[in-house]
């Protein structure tokens, strides 16, 4: 005889399923392994006492502050813990309860919904500018398309152009000043059909530009601002192009100047839930979206938005995280901008784990290198 202890992480589908477990046991036993810790903020006291024993009674328990079962306060912070399994019986359990607890098993059915992508896809990036905070990633029209086919070649899939930095307190620069920096990469990738190895972003919230691009065949606008502008939604819908919605505290000019939220995870989710309206009002169909690492965020924001990237799935829309070589890293553990790559890829294979579907990197062989052996760690 032995026992072996199993990493958490297993694919216990695929375990299950070399154990000879017929197909119905398989399902039933993987929901019973998958854990969930969900917080609810303001509860009802009554609520958090009805859910606390409807949570013991399954197996599943509710972590409550102190005078909870005395009603000491009338709302309250809870955590509750519970396996895929309790969390259905909840949902259905708590819809015939009072104090909002049919709002709370609301959200628990959507949460048991939400699925993460069966895969991770690599974004590229090409800057045409010479302000971008990594220099590697500066490209001229005579050497872009050469960085372009290597990115393909090692595993990228969408390629981002832009040509406008947006770090820090960068400066302004003129739509006419853009779209010099942009047309001959632009019309180079259009004559070479690029688009047709892989799919190309605009990385810009100006319409003149993102128009010249989804005329040359680019099907993605990235858009700091979050389609803050009806004119790029239009743009979007008319080229049936995927838009994505990125959330920033202020501009690149303001944003780090002590940003704050009420709630981070809440914040961030309220800003994309009025996006998407806004973007489907236009006929937008396909949306993205991005958390916006460092736009606007601490480092403590950083690294809760990449730890709780789940929290977003329930929005049903593949989420994008680039955190590539960015300075938390440095606020972590000093590095020049050169020496991040570290870094960066711990950051990112986080975030595929908790549910990223695509990855905006700078360096894409590297990238694709750490997904596939992560990807074979998962299936064993």
């Amino acid at each position: 005889m032995r026992v072996e202890q199993l990493s958490a992480s297993s694919d216990i589908k695929k375990l299950l399923n070399a154990l000879g477990v017929d197909g119905g046991g398989v399902n039933i036993l993987a929901s019973k392994t998958q854990s969930h810790l969900i917080s609810i903020q303001e509860l009802h006291v009554g609520a958090a006492n009805i859910l606390k024993q409807d949570a013991l009674s399954i197996g599943a328990d509710l972590a409550v502050p102190r005078g909870t079962v005395i009603a000491k306060t009338q709302y309250v912070d809870v955590l509750l813990i519970a396996t895929q399994k309790q969390l259905e019986i909840l949902s259905k359990k708590e819809l015939a309860q009072p104090f909002g607890l049919k709002e709370v098993a609301t959200k628990l059915k959507e949460i048991l919904k939400a699925t993460k992508p069966q895969k991770t896809q690599i974004m590229g990036i090409i800057n045409a500018n010479d302000d971008s905070f990594f220099a590697q990633s500066r490209f001229h029209a005579s050497d872009a398309i050469g960085a372009i086919e290597k990115m393909i070649e090692n595993g990228a899939e969408i390629i981002d152009v832009g040509a406008v930095s947006s770090r820090p307190n960068a400066a302004l620069v003129s739509v006419a000043e853009e779209l010099l920096r942009l047309e001959p990469i632009l019309d180079a990738i259009k004559s070479e059909k690029l688009y047709e190895k892989a799919k190309f972003s605009i990385d810009s919230y100006e319409p003149k530009a993102i128009s010249y691009a989804l005329e040359r065949g680019f099907s993605i606008v990235n858009d700091i601002t979050g389609l803050v502008n009806e004119a790029v939604c239009k743009l979007c819908a008319s080229y049936d192009a995927s838009a994505v919605i990125m959330h920033m505290q202020g501009t690149p000019q303001t944003m780090q100047k002590n940003p704050h939220y009420e709630s981070l995870l809440s914040d961030v989710y309220s800003f994309f839930e009025q996006r998407i309206e806004k973007a489907e009002s236009f006929g937008v169909k396909n949306i993205i979206l991005d958390v916006g690492i460092g736009f606007g965020k601490t480092l403590e924001d950083n690294l809760r938005l990449i730890k709780h990237l789940e929290h977003f799935l329930t929005l049903n829309r593949p989420l994008l995280v680039g955190a590539s070589r960015k300075s938390m890293i440095d606020a972590i553990t000093p590095a020049a901008v050169s020496q991040r790559l570290g870094g960066t890829l711990a950051l990112h294979l986080e975030a595929k784990k908790n549910g990223a579907a695509i990855l905006r990197v700078h360096d894409v062989e590297e990238h694709a290198q750490a997904l596939r052996v992560d990807d074979a760690l998962r299936g064993v």
